[in-house]
């Protein structure tokens, strides 16, 4: 039996928990552009090998803080195998975003910030529906 103070909570912990996928998002772009700096800069390394590495610390650095933070679980191999697989569908989901709006004309800064939004917007929904499953709801 529900009770009016749990059908009125209920929509502010999902949008409490996108406000933190979001700030966990923020987060994976400061490790993201710190990486890349450091290792191609700094080291002197290969952009796309640096590049890649940066990609893939965010990954892991988002991954970690969302399974104990946003979703409150213990972090699993075969999760995080499918948070790389839905961070890479909502990278791909967000370069053909930019490249179909620029090529209709649209700037390509505000074509970026859309491509973000949507991106983010399938992440999220991956990560709620397949990769914590059952844990999110």
């Amino acid at each position: 039996m529900t009770n009016d103070a749990t059908i009125v909570r209920l929509p502010w912990a999902r949008i409490g928990r996108v406000a933190k996928f979001g700030v966990v998002g923020f987060a994976g772009i400061l490790v993201n552009m710190g990486v890349l700096y450091l290792l191609s800069r700094r080291l002197g390394l290969p952009l796309v090998l640096s590049s890649g590495v940066a990609i893939e610390l965010a990954v892991i650095s988002n991954f970690l803080l969302n399974s104990s933070w946003t979703f409150g679980c213990h972090p699993s191999l075969p999760r995080f195998a499918k948070f790389n697989v839905a961070s890479l569908t909502g990278l791909g989901v967000n370069v053909t975003a930019v490249l179909v709006l620029t090529r209709l004309g649209l700037y390509l800064l505000a074509a970026d910030l859309i491509g973000v939004a949507v991106g983010f917007v399938v992440n999220y929904l991956f990560s709620v529906l397949w990769v914590w499953g059952r844990a999110a709801r």
